[in-house]
């Protein structure tokens, strides 16, 4: 439920509150969510000079770094980091979490590039491949980097505590994933193994968002990052899947359809909008390909459409009391979860 201004003006009109108290409270829940991210212009600037940041040491990364040697690329990124650091706690000292959470992710991204120069300088390097090719591609000579980075980000994020900190390491956890079936595969990585390797891996994540979701409930949002790169490591690897068999489709609008499901139920909107996508492919396909020359699909298609709507408009009516008599069912873990999200 999202209260604004407006809002509280009407509720002064309906004399339900006075002015003053409308005021007070106005002012009273700027100051609480000023450090939860809200799409405003001071937060989209702060995330994006975060990205370009983080982007640039990661992401975009050029060959010409190469010609500073391992030690080089050592000494700069320990020196980025200890100016990180000192930004991160300059910010946090002055309660600005968002800017410190952002700079201190920039600081735990910069752990793989510090690897990569150690290996080099040490003579550990196995091949030919450079620090830019991290992001591209699949190989096992990238585990040191991965461990070492979830390594610091477990103890920033001990350290600091802000949600922003878990985007690198759940990034990394879906790229060790990867990396780990090269090592076990002796570099015989099919592209149907990477498929399955990304869904498997993302269930995992995914579990592992849940239970910090549950561990971190009435706090900040720790589990936003986890959620997102499991959903997509995970719906991306199911959707990729190759089947010639209609009951296996169907089986895929199912769990799409499930997704959707879970996503109303623990209020994560990353389950509703790609379980829609899945469900809106599943039925362009019956519709380009299966039922193309069928009259009456489209009617039963708008026929279930409108039998959907209708069920919301039940679900509205009776959705207080459906709701209590489902909650008391759940384990009391996660109906704490779901009432401190209402």
């Amino acid at each position: 439920m999202k209260i604004t201004k407006k809002s509280l003006t009407d509720a002064v009109e309906q004399h339900i509150i006075s002015s003053e108290q409308a005021k007070k409270l106005y002012d009273f829940l700027q100051a609480s969510t000023a450090d939860s991210p809200r799409f405003t212009f001071t937060h989209v600037l702060y995330y994006f000079g975060g990205f370009i940041a983080i982007g640039a040491m990661t992401l975009f990364m050029t060959l010409g770094w190469e010609s500073f040697g391992g030690a080089g690329i050592v000494s700069i990124a320990v020196l980025y980091a200890a100016v990180a650091l000192i930004i991160t706690n300059h910010f946090a000292a002055k309660q600005l979490a968002i800017p410190a959470g952002i700079c201190a992710t920039f600081m735990v991204c910069l752990t793989p590039l510090a690897i990569y120069g150690l290996q080099q300088w040490l003579g550990l390097w196995p091949d030919d491949s450079v620090y830019r090719d991290y992001h591209r591609y699949i190989k096992w000579n990238w585990l040191y980097m991965e461990l070492g980075t979830l390594a610091i980000g477990a103890i920033v994020a001990w350290r600091y505590k802000y949600p922003f900190l878990l985007m690198p390491v759940a990034v990394t956890l879906w790229y060790l994933s990867m990396d780990i079936t090269v090592l076990i595969s002796d570099d015989y990585f099919s592209w149907r193994l990477r498929k399955l390797v990304s869904m498997y891996s993302g269930l995992v994540i995914i579990a592992l968002a849940f239970w910090v979701d549950l561990r971190a409930r009435g706090k900040a949002d720790y589990a936003f990052w986890l959620y997102l790169v499991g959903v997509l490591a995970f719906w991306g690897g199911l959707s990729l899947q190759n089947s010639d068999n209609e009951w296996s489709k169907f089986f895929y609008f199912c769990i799409n359809l499930l997704m959707i499901g879970v996503g109303v139920m623990l209020i994560r909107r990353v389950f509703v909008i790609f379980g829609a996508l899945g469900g809106f492919i599943y039925l362009s396909y019956l519709a380009s390909d299966v039922l193309k020359d069928s009259w009456l699909f489209p009617i039963a298609l708008t026929a279930i459409g409108l039998g959907i709507i209708y069920a919301g408009v039940l679900w509205q009516k009776h959705e207080k009391s459906l709701t209590e008599k489902l909650r008391k069912i759940l384990p009391a873990p996660l109906r704490e979860l779901l009432e401190h999200k209402v």
